[in-house]
Formats: C-alpha cells, structure tokens, sequence
C-alpha cells in the first residue's frame, strides 16, 4: 500500500530546495488504528513525507531520468510533537548535495510555527531496466511525473 503524503507543493528551487504540504484529515485509514482513541500522523510518515517531497526535487533536478528515489539513509530524525487530523504540515527540503546515482538532504516538517520533525537523510537514485529498454515507456513515465508535479504544483 502507498501513501501520498504530500498534497501541494509551494516551492521548488531545482536542485536546491522545494517546500509541500500534508494537511492530515481524520479520514485517512491509517488513522483508525495509530492511535484509535487519540489520532495522529504516524512519526515514520512525517519521515517519508520529507522523502516525497526531496523525491521531487531530485526528479525535477535530474529532468526525471531516475525511475525510482529510495532512501539510502537517515540521520539525526527527531520527533518534536504530534501532528492531528486538521493539522496542516509544512515540508521543508534544502539539498546538500546531488548527482545521478545519491543526493543528501535536510527536511523540517512544521506546522505553524512549531518544529514537529527534523532529519537528515540520503537518497539513491535507480534506473528501472525494464522501463531504461523501452525508449516510448520512458518518455511516457516522464511525461507522466511530469504532470504530477505540475499538478501539485498547481493544485
């Protein structure tokens, strides 16, 4: 199962910084168990939010010639407070480094003004064999990544 958690994003500086948002509604399913009686945005997804949204940079950076972004690790990450449904959280990405095969990142993820998580992380970045051998699957990937962003861009 994938979540998208990233709903908007409001700034995107290529190769340098990009700034999304997660506003957390009472109806997302995983809601209804993490914690029934008291719910609130699980710390992991705080965690790959960031990760989406440096995802997208990397993409947009690289003219979205990587298939696929995974974490290669995170450092540092400190929970501050919880995030509820109504919250909106705020995504910060600053890039510290990048080229075709890692990047290295640093996110804060805010609502308001209040500091919910902090992190530093790396990610790597795959070519997908299958699509790298079908010239018109790639074109069409991209194209398609393409108009994600512009949509989320755009909202």
């Amino acid at each position: 199962m994938k979540f998208e958690l990233i709903d908007r994003i409001l700034e995107l500086e290529t190769g340098q910084r990009i700034v999304a948002t997660k506003a957390v509604s009472r109806s997302e399913e995983y809601l209804a168990d993490h914690f029934p009686t008291f719910p609130v945005l699980p710390g992991v997804f705080m965690l790959e939010g960031l990760i989406q949204t440096a995802s997208w940079l990397v993409r947009d950076a690289l003219n979205f010639a990587p298939a696929v972004v995974l974490l290669k690790s995170a450092r540092n990450v400190t929970y501050k407070s919880f995030v509820k449904p109504g919250d909106v959280l705020r995504l910060e990405v600053n890039c510290r480094s990048y080229d075709e095969a890692q990047s290295s990142f640093d996110g804060v993820g805010k609502c308001g003004e209040q500091e919910k998580v902090r992190a530093r992380f790396t990610l790597c970045h795959l070519l997908d064999d299958a699509i790298v051998a079908n010239t018109n699957a790639t074109e069409a990937w991209r194209e398609a990544s393409r108009v994600k962003l512009s949509a989320l861009r755009h909202g």
